[in-house]
């Protein structure tokens, strides 16, 4: 039988490679970005047109690469990281693998300019789909510029499953924000068309923070420090009453590398513990430093999954260091009860020394003087009150009649409304409904009984009054006697700009947008004051990922999301007034059936299915 077995070409296997590699343009950002940081750059760009499907460019000023690693880097497990397998357990630098390039370059249009501080011409190569088209050497300046164009160009299928451009440059966004957020010491610049997004000038950890997620983060942040054998832990966490629905704001950096850990989020939400609303998720900006050898980061392509040696102890110390942040800022409530923290001296009364009161005696004062005093020992100008003799109360009553002669009075007489039966008689209807857990609602019908999930019900109910005033009807309005200000960071703040007129249709009128900030001078008639952040914050965290194309499509997708915020959730007592009109406003709905999320509303128990649980 003749061999089957054939080794693949270097082309295919690079393509192979690239599925992993890269997924979305976000992941040549996210390559080529740590790249420029391994090379020792200060200064980075990167620019991006059609959120990176057309163009991709990353220009550092780091030391460049000579005519040979220039040819080199585009081979498949080419890198100048590492050297011999020990050293992935000593690894200082963000890349390692050696496929980056190479997978990039595999499907993609690439243009590299390189050039060494010590050289006098530096390269300019040229690569489509894994082929060098040309090498020639150019004047430039120091460091290196990638170009990536037509992501995706020889493999249409992977470029069909894109999302679209504002998803797309969401991702870049994200990716772009990790790898600021890792080294505050380079100045990051980001521009998308050639409008500039990001401009991220050196600076310390706190400030690179407020510079990315807006102005008002500063008074949010709570610092964490802890030095142990085991890890040292640095960076900021938010306070309780700022955290939000959604993970937006949460980083795990290890050694300056982004991660993402289940395990470790457990530690941080173990500490803000009875301090978190249901569902709330808090800020944190943590960075961990461990000794190399005891991580393994050889886990999966992206490298944001790392392995740790002693996982439980840091567990513990993760957790001990978030809880003694926010009790020592006086974020979490401390419990001492051997204090009383009405008898601390104040900070600024410790060094000072105390001073002996003046006690003023009045030498004239008798007690047993028939009148008293009229002056006062500090005011020499005091008059007395001057008294007023009541008089006799027999005046209130001269003037008045002896006798008093009520006028005669005339009263229109009633309609007599004649019935044909008597009152007696007439019997009114009364649907009678239960409330069970305050989770369900039992009402009885001919031909058994109901039973209804009030918070699916609620959500129809909501879902197609949405529907109906932003579709059909013009959406009312409640106008706000004092406006309210929202904040966002910037990935948010370009999801609401986007979705600014569907919110307007649904009743949300706004007084001004600005880079990090909403003011909102008008709410619709179903959300108060009070749920406005919720209602936003949720429709943010819902449409994250996608925005429909369509305007039916985002317009679907606001009411399912606000539906969700308004609903009556489960464990709300419900009066029974309350139980009969969600009740009978689900069965006016179009579809009554299921929820907007495709699930059932209510239940039939019919009188047989009941004989058959009694049967024998």
């Amino acid at each position: 039988m003749s061999s089957i077995i054939q080794l693949l070409p270097d082309h295919v296997a690079n393509q192979i490679a690239a599925g992993e590699v890269v997924q979305r343009p976000a992941s040549v950002v996210k390559e080529l970005l740590e790249n420029a940081i391994d090379a020792g750059a200060t200064d980075v760009k990167l620019i991006c047109k059609d959120a990176g499907k057309t163009l991709i460019q990353v220009i550092d000023n780091g030391k460049g690469m000579s005519v040979t690693d220039a040819r080199l880097c585009f081979e498949r497990h080419a890198t100048s990281k590492i050297r011999k397998a020990e050293d992935l357990f000593d690894l200082h630098t963000k890349g390692f693998r050696g496929e980056a390039l190479a997978s990039i370059a595999a499907i993609a249009h690439v243009e590299l300019k390189t050039k060494q501080d010590q050289d006098e011409l530096g390269t300019h190569l040229v690569i489509e789909g894994s082929k060098f088209t040309s090498q020639e050497p150019s004047v430039l300046p120091k460091g290196t510029s990638f170009s990536v164009k037509n992501l995706f160009f020889n493999i249409p299928a992977r470029r069909n499953f894109l999302k679209s451009d504002v998803v797309e440059l969401r991702h870049i966004i994200d990716e772009f924000q990790r790898v600021t957020l890792a080294h505050s010491n380079i100045h990051f610049t980001l521009y998308h068309n050639g409008s500039e997004l990001f401009n991220l000038p050196q600076s310390n950890l706190r400030q690179r923070i407020v510079n990315i997620f807006s102005g008002k983060t500063n008074e949010k942040l709570v610092p964490v420090h802890e030095k142990t054998e085991i890890v040292s832990i640095d960076g900021f966490i938010g306070k309780p009453e700022f955290a939000k629905k959604n993970k937006g704001e949460q980083f795990f950096f290890v050694n300056d590398r982004f991660i993402k850990s289940g395990y470790l989020h457990h530690a941080i939400m173990a500490a803000y513990e009875g301090l978190l609303k249901d569902g709330a998720q808090p800020s944190y900006f943590l960075y961990l430093n461990v000794p190399p050898h005891t991580i393994d980061i050889n886990i999966h392509p992206t490298k944001t999954e790392i392995k740790f040696d002693d996982e439980h102890a840091l567990y513990a110390i993760l957790r001990s260091a978030v809880k003694h942040s926010l009790g020592q800022f006086n974020v979490a409530p401390v419990l001492d009860f051997e204090r009383d923290a009405t008898l601390d001296t104040p900070y600024s009364y410790q060094n000072k020394e105390a001073d002996f009161p003046t006690i003023q005696v009045d030498s004239t004062f008798n007690p047993f003087a028939d009148e008293k005093k009229t002056a006062s020992v500090n005011s020499g100008n005091y008059k007395p009150k001057r008294e007023v003799q009541s008089s006799s109360w027999e005046s209130l009553y001269v003037g008045l009649k002896d006798t008093f002669e009520p006028q005669e009075m005339h009263f229109e007489s009633e309609a007599t409304i004649n019935s044909l039966f008597s009152e007696a008689e007439i019997e009114k209807p009364k649907t009678v409904t239960y409330q069970i857990h305050k989770k369900y609602i039992v009402s009885p019908i001919k031909s058994g009984m109901l039973i209804i999930d009030q918070q699916r019900a609620h959500q129809r109910v909501l879902y197609e009054q949405f529907l109906t005033n932003i579709t059909v009807h013009q959406a009312n309005s409640q106008q706000l006697l004092f406006p309210i200000t929202l904040y966002f960071s910037g990935n948010e703040m370009s999801l609401i700009n986007e979705l600014k007129s569907s919110l307007e249709n649904t009743g949300f009128i706004f007084d001004g947008i600005s880079q990090d900030s909403v003011v909102i001078s008008g709410l619709p008639v179903t959300v108060s004051e009070s749920e406005a952040s919720i209602v936003l914050e949720q429709l943010v965290a819902d449409l994250q990922d996608e925005i429909p194309d369509s305007s039916f499509s985002q317009i679907d997708s606001m009411a399912k999301s606000m539906a969700k915020s308004l609903a009556v959730k489960t464990g709300t007592l419900l009066t029974e007034v309350a139980q009969e009109n969600l009740v009978n406003n689900l069965f006016g709905c179009k579809e009554t059936s299921i929820s907007p999320f495709n699930k059932p509303t209510f239940i039939t128990l019919s009188v047989e299915d009941l004989d058959k649980k009694f049967s024998v």
